[in-house]
């Protein structure tokens, strides 16, 4: 590595002297460094400070995507090929740390080779020699071939920014097929009310002239055709009933009443509702309830239908032997119980592959019985859904030629205080009215002609003197000149409907108290909300059976005295 020639005095060689060193362990070493550097794709440096010349191995250099032969000894020429959007804050980094207490440089950036392609480097230092004064003599560090990463990176972002844009536009997507649901659900709504107010409006007035019909006397013939005219009546209602539950409960707005309720008094309705039913037929129409609870909370109308549904279809499928009503309490705690009512028949029974479809909407065990035993197919999913409103369930069990046996559960709560109590409805209310109400005034508000005269002869017969208006306009000038101990009023009407005409009355010191009770065919329950916030006291959907006004009224009137008589 290192040699002296002797010369002699006129400078001629005449020998030579030298020595050698073994550098291979160095060279193993070179080679491992190279190695390690293409493996981690990391090049190991050394910088000289005050000469600025950057020592390390050139055969490394490629690992950065850089040339053997480039020409990078100095920390100046490092400098210039660095991209020169990143320049500036490379500089900055290196004098920020050269100063005192700042040994530490980590920074990522590009640098360019000959071809003028850039490569992303990230370079870590220690400043590992300071002179006396603190100035920097020596550093030692890494740099890194960060390209992969800096991909990655870069495709995430896209991927990210792509997603983002993605959910930007799946979520303005949603938004609108919310909107146009929200819109459908509310055209459906409108659509069912209608429907609804347009059925149940002449369906009061057919009902009512039955009844009246009957009751001004009538033969035994036509007594029979009134009674198929009712039957034929209350089974559409049925109809209508069932298609506006079912709509209410897919629409999440159906909502269960919390009253005091018997199930033996639920169960003995029942059976005297289908007892002419199941006379007729031949068939025995049973009850069969163990010692129940008669302290209980839930709703009984809902119960009732529910056993309704079982029961007509029991008769309806059954041609000879018996139908069963039951009830049993599963399990009874101190504050609820839960109990199974049944509705078991001697039918025709249910092939297994039907069983599946039976409380699907529409559907029935076999749809080609529709044409000899009727029916929407709609009485059992409504039974499914009230008993899992109630906190139960539903189901059958049935053998084809034996019969099946229909069963729903609701978990109902105890109150100490409904002794035996049930849904009742004075048999006497017409009376009552006519003994404690007699000659009282009452004003009955409908556009509807045929719907007046039937109200207007309903009270009449108890004894009341009626009053009548088209609409509310007329509704609040007669108020205003004559006292009404009560008002009768529709919600939709020409003009001035309802709802703004009680709000009118309200006004009125001498309304202030008085009952105002809504007969409408917009059943819904927001409409009885509507009517409530409006300022009315009660509600009765049409149509309306003749006992459940004289009741209702009935319950009001004796709330509020008769006014003097000059008024």
């Amino acid at each position: 590595e290192t040699y002296k020639s002797p010369v002699s005095i006129d400078g001629s060689v005449i020998g030579t002297v030298g020595f050698a060193r073994d550098i291979s362990e160095r060279k193993r070493t070179d080679e491992h460094l190279r190695m390690a550097a293409e493996v981690s794709r990391i090049v190991f440096w050394e910088l000289d400070f005050p000469t600025g010349v950057i020592t390390y191995d050139r055969s490394t250099l490629p690992v950065l995507g850089l040339e053997n032969d480039d020409n990078l000894s100095s920390l100046t020429e490092w400098v210039e090929r660095v991209h020169p959007e990143e320049r500036g804050n490379f500089v900055a980094q290196v004098e920020l740390t050269n100063q005192l207490g700042n040994d530490i440089f980590d920074h990522e950036y590009r640098i360019a080779n000959r071809s003028g392609d850039y490569q992303w480097v990230q370079t870590r230092a220690r400043i590992v020699q300071r002179d006396p004064n603190g100035a920097p003599l020596r550093s030692v560090g890494t740099s890194m071939n960060i390209n992969e990463r800096k991909r990655s990176e870069h495709q995430l972002h896209d991927h990210h920014a792509h997603l983002e844009e993605m959910i930007e536009r799946r979520t303005v997507e949603l938004a609108r097929a919310k909107e146009a649901a929200e819109a459908a659900n509310v055209a459906k709504s409108a659509f069912l009310a209608n429907m609804s107010h347009e059925i149940r409006t002449p369906m009061n007035g057919i009902l009512g002239m039955a009844h009246l019909l009957r009751r001004g006397g009538a033969t035994p013939e036509q007594s029979r055709r009134l009674d198929k005219i009712d039957s034929a009546a209350q089974h559409l209602l049925g109809i209508i009933n069932n298609i506006l539950d079912i709509s209410k409960i897919e629409a999440g707005k159906f909502v269960i009443d919390q009253a005091p309720l018997n199930p033996q008094i639920l169960l003995t309705n029942v059976r005297s509702i289908l007892a002419e039913r199941a006379r007729e037929k031949g068939i025995s129409l049973l009850v069969n309830a163990e010692a129940l609870p008669t302290d209980l909370i839930g709703d009984p109308t809902r119960l009732q239908q529910a056993l309704l549904n079982y029961a007509t279809n029991a008769l309806k499928f059954t041609e000879n032997g018996s139908v069963t009503l039951r009830a049993i309490a599963l399990d009874d705690g101190p504050n609820a119980v839960t109990l199974r009512f049944e509705v078991q028949d001697t039918g025709i029974g249910i092939a297994p592959e039907a069983l599946s479809r039976l409380f699907l909407a529409f559907e029935q065990a076999d749809n080609s019985m529709t044409r000899k035993y009727g029916g929407t197919g709609l009485g059992l999913a409504i039974t499914r859904r009230l008993a899992s409103l109630m906190g139960g369930d539903a189901g059958v069990e049935s053998t084809p030629g034996v019969g099946s046996t229909f069963w729903f559960t609701a978990r109902l709560k105890h109150h100490v205080s409904a002794l035996g109590a049930g849904i009742t409805m004075p048999s006497d209310a017409e009376d009552g009215l006519r003994q404690r109400h007699s000659g009282r005034r009452i004003l009955v508000v409908d556009d509807e002609p045929i719907n007046r005269e039937v109200v207007c002869s309903q009270l009449e017969a108890a004894g009341l003197m009626v009053d009548q208006a088209e609409d509310g306009a007329e509704a609040i000038r007669m108020a205003n000149a004559q006292r009404y101990a009560a008002i009768i009023m529709d919600m939709q009407m020409p003009n001035v409907n309802g709802l703004d005409a009680t709000q009118a009355l309200r006004k009125l010191p001498e309304y202030s108290a008085t009952p105002i009770v809504a007969l409408t065919a917009n059943v819904f329950a927001e409409d009885r909300a509507r009517c409530f916030r409006a300022g009315m006291n009660d509600f009765i959907a049409k149509p309306c059976e003749p006992e459940k006004l004289c009741a209702t009224l009935l319950t009001w009137l004796d709330r509020v005295p008769a006014p003097p008589l000059n008024q």
